[in-house]
């Protein structure tokens, strides 16, 4: 069976130091060490470190050949969309980035698709870096849940999605800039409850603003099987139904009613959970997703499900189909 996981991060092994050349701000830039590590490191401070599957191709392959997936559909890793930078900046930073998601999936078009990131914080320049990722092969975006702090529902993105719907150019959106994070530090907190949080903040106003409802042929997948939104579908419909004054002035429909009309990855470490998210969604708007290679993905890419009472059918709806629906891809391009 053809596996495509749809969600995993990659970035080029050597970057330019943008804080220099910029000469403002705290970009990432990489500190390599001699163990094929290399540190991450934001305006001098140490962030994260991570091993050469971030940036080798080669060693992903193997690795992914390991859990028996063809697939990887490559993007950015969040904490490089650099929203707050200046937008000419911000520009030179995401062409750099999908320039080098392009040449992959150019070189290995059986392996790689790739989604592009784009300068959300300006409108016209977001449009133009998009129309220009469609030219070099790429056949949707990553997204923030928040630009800088802004809602996706603002009126001011509305024109990308747009042109996302009018492009084919399919939308993933990602948790990042986690509200709450100064406060709750202590135990990975944003990481396990900011970042639910934060994809179920971007699904609502994606729905309550009107984006899904004008916008109906937007292909849009929520990450981390859609954070805290399905799980907590009930409380926010009642709040749609007791205070339609504060939730439904710009859009009267149930949000209830959008159910199978975008799609979430299965990324839930819970084959319960899954089961209560196929029961709403449907096993066509489940993708298979890791969020490779972090710790907190799914590392074993779709193992549980696998080893799963689920029927073929719906481990090929995941694994599978759900996956070229959304980024509206032919199966055999990868066979």
């Amino acid at each position: 069976m053809l596996k495509i996981d749809m969600h995993s991060h990659i970035i080029p092994k050597h970057l330019p130091d943008w804080t220099k050349k910029f000469g403002y701000g705290d970009f990432i830039f990489l500190d390599h060490n001699e163990d094929k590590t290399a540190d991450m490191m934001q305006g001098g401070q140490f962030f994260r470190r991570i091993e050469e599957n971030c940036w080798d191709e080669n060693v992903r392959l193997k690795e992914y050949e390991q859990h028996q997936t063809q697939v990887q559909v490559i993007c950015t890793i969040p904490v490089m969309f650099a929203y707050n930078a200046k937008t000419k900046d911000c520009v030179e930073m995401g062409q750099f980035l999908n320039d080098h998601i392009a040449d992959l999936v150019y070189k290995y078009p059986k392996n790689y698709i790739g989604l592009a990131t784009l300068p959300m914080q300006d409108t016209e320049a977001a449009i133009k870096e998009l129309e220009r990722a469609k030219s070099i092969g790429l056949v949707g975006i990553q997204i923030g849940s928040n630009i800088n702090d802004e809602n996706l529902g603002e009126e001011r993105f509305f024109p990308i999605f747009e042109a996302c719907e009018r492009l084919g150019m399919a939308v993933m959106i990602h948790p990042w800039q986690m509200m709450g994070f100064d406060s709750m530090k202590k135990y990975w907190l944003p990481w396990l409850v900011g970042m639910p949080a934060e994809t179920s903040r971007a699904a609502c106003s994606m729905i309550f603003s009107g984006i899904l409802e004008k916008l109906p042929n937007l292909r849009v997948c929520f990450s981390h099987a859609g954070g805290s939104f399905l799980p907590t579908l009930g409380r926010i419909e009642h709040g749609f139904n007791c205070r339609p004054d504060l939730v439904a002035i710009d859009n009267n429909v149930n949000p209830r009613e959008y159910l199978g009309k975008f799609w979430v990855d299965c990324i839930t470490h819970d084959i319960d959970l899954l089961e209560y998210i196929l029961k709403m969604q449907g096993s066509k708007r489940i993708c298979l997703g890791s969020d490779y290679p972090f710790p907190l993905g799914d590392l074993e890419i779709g193992k549980f499900i696998e080893d799963s009472d689920l029927s073929l059918d719906v481990k090929e709806d995941i694994f599978t189909n759900s996956t070229l629906e959304w980024l509206n891809l032919d199966k055999k391009l990868f066979l």
